[in-house]
């Protein structure tokens, strides 16, 4: 397993996730336990089609082909209480066909995928990372695991080669009934506070935000 760091907030430290510890977090029950952070990963009726079981596996996959680990996660006392996932835009098709991207517009969609007309990246597109979904521990909600999460996914991102990372944010202002269902997305203040930029707001409730952290392409 990744050596975690140390995070200044509340005794946390952050690591690049290996498959043991997000199996541990997940656990047997709740949501988590249903999706397998497989939402963005199948589009369409795909995921309903897919059994819990097998979306398990599907994610147990991106642990083993080589790449990067497709998250990060967050520890107290070493127990894992925390996830974020994190990998490039394509690798999530259903980000890629949300209304919340397209109607973004092309210069933050793509003008391939603002026109429908494919869901590829578009050539010469700097390499944008999406921040899809937060997992934190009922114990551990609001005492800044998911502000560490998002710290740790910029880092993982970054040093994978990400020029831009991405959100996909509840305005909890526009949506105050919200509740913690509807806030995997993470919240606008939390992605604001992180220093991201607030890019789209053209979907009422849903934000897109940004980051650069790395040089604009030279494509």
């Amino acid at each position: 397993m990744t050596q975690p760091d140390k995070d200044a907030a509340g005794g946390i430290a952050t690591a690049a996730a290996g498959w043991p510890d997000v199996e541990q977090l997940f656990g047997v029950r709740g949501e988590p336990s249903r999706c397998w952070c497989r939402f963005f990963a199948l589009a369409g009726t795909d995921f309903a089609a897919t059994p819990p079981a097998d979306r398990k596996a599907m994610l147990k996959n991106r642990f083993d082909g080589g790449a990067p680990a497709p998250g990060v996660l967050a520890y107290r006392d070493g127990t894992p209480v925390g996830w974020c996932a994190v990998e490039p835009r394509q690798c999530y098709p259903r980000i890629l066909r949300s209304q919340v991207l397209k109607a973004a517009g092309p210069d933050i969609a793509g003008p391939a995928i603002a026109s429908h007309a494919s869901h590829e990246e578009s050539p010469g597109a700097p390499s944008v990372w999406s921040v899809s979904c937060f997992v934190v521990s009922p114990a551990h909600r609001r005492s800044g695991v998911a502000a560490a999460l998002l710290r740790a996914a910029v880092g993982h991102a970054k040093a994978h080669g990400a020029t831009v990372v991405e959100g996909y944010p509840v305005d909890a202002a526009k949506r105050p009934k919200a509740g913690a269902p509807d806030l995997y997305h993470g919240t606008l203040g939390l992605f604001l506070d992180a220093g991201f930029e607030l890019v789209s707001g053209a979907v009422p409730g849903r934000a897109v935000v940004r980051l650069r952290v790395g040089p604009p392409s030279s494509g």
